[in-house]
């Protein structure tokens, strides 16, 4: 039998790479993990926690415009960019010390620099050579942006967190999570905000009420939507301060003093030499796994954003969690995707777990449709416009909520504890039967009695 250096070689520390690392060398195994930037990958440093944490940032504004309603008297609000990237900068770079502290304190040993395949059993980090028993390929993916004329003068998602000066005319060109998510954070935060969607709707692969009423509360906010609408070219006429000129396809010139790319991820599998190695790609450029989360090579996995359709953080610890089990533990470690809860940290929260009602009706003879559109009671006092959307998805037949949505405050929150409910097959009598909290927004799940029309 070959003797390696390591029984499990790790190539990316994100979220799903660290948690394997982690929880193989807890159990016995001799590990490493290469990363060539900071630990915590997309999520820790340009995704979910920078993003959380502008969000709230954003939420003040709104807090702002409440509290006369209150009785409160405020003085003129400042906002600082330079005090929110410093203060943001310093909590990332200690969760970045947590991770490399859990990896020590585990016995992982950490490499530093590009790692790619040379072979089915060895990894290649610099001038060093490494070899595996098995060797995992979790590097995530990173944003993506199409040819077109002018691309250079266009950021992507990272760079956003640290723009060297506030934009006050943002155009982002996109419509999915992380378009509307920054849409709505620097609307909050004062800047003039205009959304580029080429498709005729927000949020592809959402409810479609869900992404109906999402549009309507962040218009009233003030982005300004424009749906079925292309880019043809990003220009910056007269130097490098003027403002750029988003020109569209249908004629129409918005100036900007930045241009967010937000049309999606790609699996971050460049530079790595898989194919060289015999591991086979998908045309996205995703590593193709089976059910275990095996490559075509063996010895060569992939989980996370690199590897899966379900581009989520839990997901890929999940994923982490059962690979490890399955190649140093008893192997009964399992991922379900069904019924897996997902929020979108607009203004306001969007928050799902389940089906779709398209999805739904697919998938089962007859539904059952439940809906509640509001003013919560926040809002009685405060002025502001924006209202909660909730909705139900139950099979008829089994009378089990199989789809649940709502649009409003702390949507995330409020989602999951009923996604556990889900999980373990609540059906509408459930709902129907549990006493709800009062006065919450959450109540409203347990109180909805009047089916939709049709």
């Amino acid at each position: 039998m070959p003797i390696y250096n390591f029984d499990l070689f790790v190539i990316g520390g994100g979220s799903g790479g660290v948690r394997a690392a982690r929880m193989a060398a807890q159990r016995g195994a001799r590990v490493a993990l290469a990363e060539a930037a900071e630990l915590g990958g997309t999520c820790v440093n340009v995704g979910c926690i920078p993003k959380k944490l502008y969000s709230y940032a954003a939420g003040y504004a709104e807090a702002f415009e409440e509290a006369p309603g209150y009785g409160w008297q405020l003085g003129e609000a400042r906002f600082d960019w330079d005090v929110l990237k410093a203060n943001r900068a310093r909590e990332i770079h200690r969760l970045n010390g947590i991770y490399g502290g859990l990896l020590d304190a585990a016995g992982v040993t950490l490499v530093n620099g590009w790692a790619h395949l040379e072979d089915a059993h060895t990894v290649k980090v610099g001038t060093s050579r490494h070899t595996a028993r098995h060797i995992l390929v979790a590097t995530g993916g990173r944003p993506f942006v199409p040819e077109l004329p002018g691309r250079e003068h266009v950021q992507v998602s990272d760079a956003m967190f640290d723009l060297p000066a506030f934009p006050k005319r943002l155009v982002i060109v996109g419509g999915g999570y992380i378009a509307c998510e920054f849409a709505s954070i620097f609307n909050g935060l004062g800047a003039q905000v205009t959304l580029v969607q080429r498709q005729a709707h927000l949020l592809s692969g959402f409810d479609e009420d869900v992404r109906e009423f999402l549009a309507r509360e962040m218009g009233k906010a003030g982005v300004d939507i424009r749906l079925n609408a292309e880019v043809a070219s990003v220009a910056r006429s007269r130097g490098t301060d003027a403002p750029l000129a988003v020109m569209l396809s249908r004629g129409q010139q918005i100036e900007a003093d930045t241009v967010l790319y937000a049309t999606g991820r790609v699996p971050n599998t460049e530079g790595l030499c898989l194919e060289a190695a015999g591991v086979a790609l998908d045309e996205r450029g995703a590593v193709k796994v089976d059910a275990h989360y095996r490559s075509s090579v063996p010895s060569v996995y992939a989980l996370g954003d690199v590897s899966t359709k379900m581009q989520l953080t839990p997901v890929a610890l999940a994923e982490a969690m059962a690979l490890v089990d399955a190649l140093f533990g008893d192997g009964k470690r399992k991922v379900d995707y069904d019924c897996v809860p997902t929020a979108v940290f607009t203004h306001p929260n969007v928050g799902t777990c389940g089906l779709t009602e398209a999805e739904a009706r697919k998938k089962y003879e007859k539904v059952t449709l439940f809906s509640s559109e509001f003013k919560t009671l926040r809002h009685t006092l405060s002025g502001r416009q924006e209202r909660t959307f909730l909705k139900l998805i139950v099979d008829t037949a089994s009378d089990r909520v199989v789809g649940l949505h709502m649009v409003g405050p702390d949507a995330g929150e409020v989602v999951q504890g009923f996604a556990v409910a889900m999980r373990a097959g609540a059906t509408k009598a459930h709902f129907d039967t549990t006493i709800g909290i009062h006065p919450t927004v959450a109540e409203e799940f347990v109180t909805m009695r009047e089916p939709m029309p049709g």
